[in-house]
């Protein structure tokens, strides 16, 4: 039989309707939505720069609204959550820890993120660190002071981070808080007493089609290309895997424009009866799930981006913390933006919009209410512009009161 087709505009809609974008919020935010949100995503990458507000809470608030940021962390404490290497960084649905289990028993294929050298020499130090934990309770970094003489930088780590590090890595130590947006560390045992390896873990080859079949439930619509990226998969057996799903019915193939063979999760596949229609506009994280696989992005939404805080300043296309603009189903734009905490504003550098967007009344009204939500949930009270297009300056001139 043909395979259903459809348009580019179509695979994103579907895409956004995975992934919670679609649509504004119905209603004000409550707890159970965001935990919602982040079971629909599977992952929600953690970044600690706040130039205005950081990664994970923009990333909810792009799906949300108006929700307290405080919600994260009591979800972690709470234990609903947790953190681990999954795409990188991440909060995790805590029913979703055997899929990370194996991970952690092999932290030696993490990379740079597990150093089993060092592990090796600071075994004593080590063993004295967890010890202190099962006596004196949580720790932070913070807890412990440099060596005398340890230059400053961005990697000079102090000698107990790094055993906290490597112990979070291993699994030994779980995230249980965070304080300042600084990890608090207890005990894997004391966070998951019922745990049992022997009981509950998965062997790597099952914990990796469960993670699959999460990042096809989250993706919506994909490419094979686009399935193991996600939670950083580089050998999984994704064709072999799709087959299976397709004789099952999980997904069904479809055929898109410019993209050629793609699939489409069971969950959306209502969708083709009636297709959804995109009215949602929300300024998006460089690390949200949208925009992170760089690659998918382009083929996608033709949207070509990266992110620039670790390029020279001089060799910066854009700016340091660059934010897509997401309008009604496409990426049509982008801003580099930063929260002035201490004057309450929110100074929007420049924004770029992407080539042929057409700047309609319903555009810029959507795009103004978007940036006017964005300013006051991080606590602005104005938001300037400094730089933008000259069609939308003619409107808003050099910003507004929130």
């Amino acid at each position: 039989m043909p395979l259903p087709q459809l348009s580019l505009k179509q695979a994103r809609h579907l895409h956004l309707a995975a992934q919670g974008l679609l649509r504004p919020p119905a209603r004000k935010a409550q707890f159970a939505d965001m935990l919602a949100a982040l079971r629909q995503m599977s992952l929600l990458q953690i970044d600690t720069i706040h130039v205005v507000a950081r990664s994970p809470y923009l990333v909810l608030f792009s799906r949300l609204g108006a929700y307290p940021q405080r919600w994260l962390e009591e979800a972690l404490s709470a234990g609903e959550l947790f953190e681990y290497w999954a795409h990188e960084a991440c909060f995790i649905p805590t029913e979703d820890y055997p899929l990370l289990r194996h991970r952690m028993l092999n932290p030696q294929h993490l990379g740079w993120k597990y150093n089993e050298a060092w592990m090796h020499t600071w075994q004593a130090e080590i063993a004295a660190l967890l010890r202190h934990i099962e006596l004196h309770g949580p720790v932070r970094s913070a807890d412990f002071k440099a060596p005398a003489g340890q230059k400053p930088g961005w990697w000079a780590w102090k000698p107990h981070k790094r055993h906290l590090e490597n112990l979070f890595s291993a699994g030994e130590l779980m995230v249980i808080g965070r304080h300042n947006f600084q990890r608090v560390y207890d005990l894997r045992q004391r966070v998951l007493p019922e745990w049992d390896d022997a009981l509950h873990a998965l062997d790597e080859k099952e914990a990796v089609q469960h993670m699959l079949r999460n990042s096809a439930q989250s993706l919506g619509l994909f490419r094979t290309a686009w399935l193991s990226d996600y939670y950083r998969l580089k050998r999984a057996p994704v064709e072999e895997t799709v087959l299976g799903w397709l004789e099952s019915g999980e997904v069904i193939a479809t055929e898109v424009e410019s993209l050629g063979k793609c699939y489409l999760h069971r969950s959306l596949m209502p969708y083709l009866e009636k297709m959804p229609t995109a009215t949602h506009t929300a300024i998006l994280s460089p690390f949200d799930p949208v925009v992170w696989d760089r690659k998918r992005a382009l083929e996608l939404f033709g949207f070509d981006y990266r992110l620039e805080c670790y390029t020279p300043e001089a060799k910066r296309q854009y700016g340091y913390f660059v934010l897509p603009l997401l309008h009604r189903g496409a990426l049509k734009g982008r801003l580099d933006a930063k929260m002035q905490r201490k004057e309450k504003v929110l100074q929007i550098r420049q924004i770029w919009l992407e080539p042929g967007v057409r700047v309609s009344q319903r555009f810029t009204d959507d795009v103004q209410l978007a940036l006017t939500r964005f300013a006051r949930w991080q606590g602005a009270e104005s938001l300037v512009i400094d730089k933008q297009p000259v069609e939308l300056a003619e409107i808003w001139l050099n910003g507004w009161r929130v």
